[in-house]
């Protein structure tokens, strides 16, 4: 089991940009990271294993719903606390950082925006703590990248509502106490249900045979003739908006993470080109070696700006969804780059699980696919700036 030495970039003193409690938030995060995650972790994902002992820590450090108000059970806390979070959480695994993100921007949040307020005491206690995991149901076996498309349906019966459909690509699916799930009405709005564990006809079969985000768990919902009570509907808003604005949040929070996975993919390939002796002298002191070195933490620098500018946008309600779709799809993009020239540096020792750049890179495969691939987020920015619909 390897000591984990991570020592965080810094390069344009970002950290003068935060506020006390910001700096404490992620110190209490990194500080967990270091002894909890980072030594177990790379056995979970080589035996493709969650390790769910690990939520109730995710819970004690505020990562569960941590801008969710303090009433129900929240932190309380700013965006940028949640983007420093996600970034911590996410340097030790993407895996992890997904079971807190789905937790708090997937389901806590429209709970906690959308739902009734018999839902928000019933569920968001118990989400922040830890008690009760969630999951979030939008993508379907034949809709992605489409989500407007979906057939999962429901209809009015007596007291309740018939459920029918099918979800797939779900993290914390196998294991989800309750699951947001969006499906159409009989005219084919979109709305969404809250289906609970132990609902007749409600499964949740698990995905396997993955080469990405290997340490979580990931599943299906499926969903044959299932009661769902009337007040289990979320009555604060419908239609395609409002999942959307739920991947907002966690887009928001996947553009710090990816942060986290660049920074300890740079701090890896830092450590290691200094003691790598080669030609008689470390390989840090070879051109090539510093070119890689060098762009990584531009790179990096230029991503923890974007991500704090938008995290005072976020502050202060005036972040755009193309402004996050820009963010996500350019750090993501960033710490992939950086994962695969940090492994170069690194040699054959790089495909190890000795070293965590290999999982990382593996990782990033889905993250740069999930909530809004790389292209979407590409024509989201085009629609943006040119005013015309390229989706269809």
């Amino acid at each position: 089991m390897s000591q984990d030495l991570f020592i965080a970039p810094d390069y344009y003193q970002i950290d003068a940009l935060l506020t006390e409690e910001h700096l404490l938030v992620r110190d209490a995060a990194r500080s967990w990271v270091k002894k909890e995650v980072s030594p177990v972790i790379n056995e979970h994902a080589q035996n493709a294993t969650f390790p769910k002992y690990l939520v109730k820590g995710l819970a004690e450090i505020g990562a569960f719903g941590p801008y969710i108000p303090e009433t129900y059970g929240g932190a309380g806390l700013d965006q940028i606390s949640y983007g420093l979070l996600m970034q911590e959480i996410e340097r030790g695994d993407s895996g992890i950082r997904s079971t807190a993100s789905v937790q708090s921007s997937l389901v806590m949040f429209p709970i906690w925006k959308y739902g009734s307020e018999a839902q928000r005491e019933k569920y968001l206690p118990k989400l922040a703590s830890g008690e009760f995991i969630g999951c979030f149901g939008l993508t379907e076996p034949d809709h992605g990248s489409n989500p407007s498309g979906m057939t999962t349906h429901f209809r009015e019966e007596g007291d309740h509502y018939i459920l029918n459909g099918a979800k797939m690509w779900i993290s914390n699916a196998p294991f989800a106490d309750v699951a947001v799930v969006w499906a159409k009405d009989p005219s084919g709005r979109i709305h969404g249900l809250l289906v609970d564990r132990g609902m007749e006809g409600f499964e949740t079969p698990e995905t396997h045979n993955k080469w990405s985000l290997r340490a979580s768990a990931t599943g299906e919902l499926l969903f044959k003739d299932v009661k769902i009570p009337k007040e289990n509907l979320l009555p604060g808003r419908s239609g395609l908006g409002a999942p959307l604005s739920c991947l907002d949040s966690a887009r928001y929070g996947i553009a710090w993470g990816a942060i986290g996975v660049a920074m300890d993919c740079y701090d890896t390939a830092l450590r290691y080109a200094k003691e790598r002796i080669q030609f008689d002298k470390p390989i840090a002191g070879t051109q090539l070696q510093q070119k890689k070195l060098a762009e990584m933490i531009t790179e990096i620098t230029k991503a923890q700006l974007l991500a704090w500018r938008l995290g005072v946008l976020k502050n202060e309600g005036k972040a755009s969804s193309a402004q996050i779709s820009m963010a996500k799809r350019n750090n993501v993009a960033m710490a992939a780059a950086i994962a695969r020239e940090a492994r170069q540096v690194l040699g054959g020792m790089g495909i190890t699980g000795d070293y965590s750049i290999m999982r990382h890179m593996m990782n990033l495969e889905s993250v740069i696919t999930y909530e809004g691939t790389h292209d979407i987020h590409l024509l989201i920015t085009g629609m943006d700036i040119t005013g015309l619909n390229a989706f269809k």
